[in-house]
Formats: C-alpha cells, structure tokens, sequence
C-alpha cells in the first residue's frame, strides 16, 4: 500500500530515527524501564511487558496511513525512545509530532532537539506539510514547556479530550508550527545545537 507517509530513515549527529519494527522490542523494554517512565500517569509511555503490543498496534497503525512511528538511536548505539508522527492528515497537509518518549538518561540533552529537527525538517522540506501539531496532557508541564522552547505557538486546549488508561479524561494542550514559521524554527533549533549544552 502507497501512503503519503512511507518509511524512511532520519539521520543527525546526536541521534538517529529508523521506522519502528519488532527487532526493536527488547531494547525499547530497557529504555522505558530506565525511570520507570511507564509510571507517570498523563504519558503513554509502555510498561516494559507491553513493549511488543506497543510496536504491534504501531505497525498497525502505520500500514493504515494513520501513523508513523520511529525507534530513537542514540550517539552510542543503544535504542533510548520511541517518536512518531500521527493524526497524519494527507489531503490538508497536517502531521502531529507525539508519542515521543526516552529513557530517562538521555532526556533534556541534544537528542531531543535534533531528533525534532529532523522531523520537522521532514515535514516541511519532504512532505511539504502546511502544518505540524504538538499535543500534550495539561499536567505534562516539562512536555508544554519543551514544546514552547521548540518555537511553536499554543493554539488552545482540548478539555476533557481522550479518556486515559485509568477512565479519567485528559485535557490536551495543542501546539503547532505552520509553513510560514519553519525558517526562522529551524534556525532556532539549528542554533541550540550549536550552543554549549548548559546555555542551549
């Protein structure tokens, strides 16, 4: 099947992004188990013996042309995360960039911000996208403020949005960054690759 999404491999100096698959189970067990990330409640992160359901219904989603979704490499080799494109949105253009989550060694380093780089350099210069969303839970501050240092502008909150796992209703904070704004992001994010990290 032909979707507007094919996989494709992304590569940067700090990380690098391959299409999300079942050899990546046992190492994406060993990724969420450091800071039992699994635990904070506003998050979808998989609890380690939920990895493999996990990529499953990923790869569901993609052969559907729904979703994409991206196993996270680190400088040193090990897998650290998972990353995706969603609510992909052929006929208007529109991904959101979710579902992203590390282990806890390599959070609040470069990764991030390279590993954002490369997907939305993606979007825009490869997809042509109009627009790229960002969606977190209201109570996932550090999430909303990684988003705003990203560049993008909040749009509004989605109250009582998506029911979680354990029945109560998240409201969902939206972001998003249109075509017109993508140069002067990504000359932002370029320039807090380039800056020590204590100052990026």
């Amino acid at each position: 099947m032909t979707h507007w999404i094919e996989p494709v491999a992304l590569q940067g100096r700090h990380v690098g992004l391959e299409p999300l698959g079942l050899e990546h189970v046992p190492a994406l067990r060993v990724a969420a188990a450091d800071g039992e990330l699994w635990r904070l409640w506003y998050t979808s992160v998989p609890a380690p013996d939920q990895a493999q359901a996990y990529v499953e219904k990923a790869l569901v989603l993609r052969e559907a042309g729904t979703a994409m979704a991206w196993a996270v490499r680190a400088a040193n080799g090990d897998i650290v995360g998972s990353t995706r494109y969603g609510n992909i949105d052929a006929e208007n253009r529109r991904v959101e960039i979710g579902w992203t989550w590390y282990a806890k060694r390599v959070q609040r380093t470069a990764l991030n911000t390279e590993a954002k780089l490369l997907l939305l350099t993606h979007a825009f210069e490869s997809l042509a996208c109009a627009a790229v969303e960002f969606r977190t839970s209201w109570f996932n501050h550090a999430s909303r403020n990684a988003i705003a240092r990203l560049g993008a502008r909040q749009d509004g909150v989605l109250r009582n949005h998506m029911r979680m796992a354990d029945g109560s209703y998240r409201d969902t904070v939206v972001f998003s960054i249109i075509a017109n704004e993508w140069p002067m992001v990504k000359r932002h994010l370029q320039f807090k690759l380039e800056m020590p990290p204590d100052l990026a």
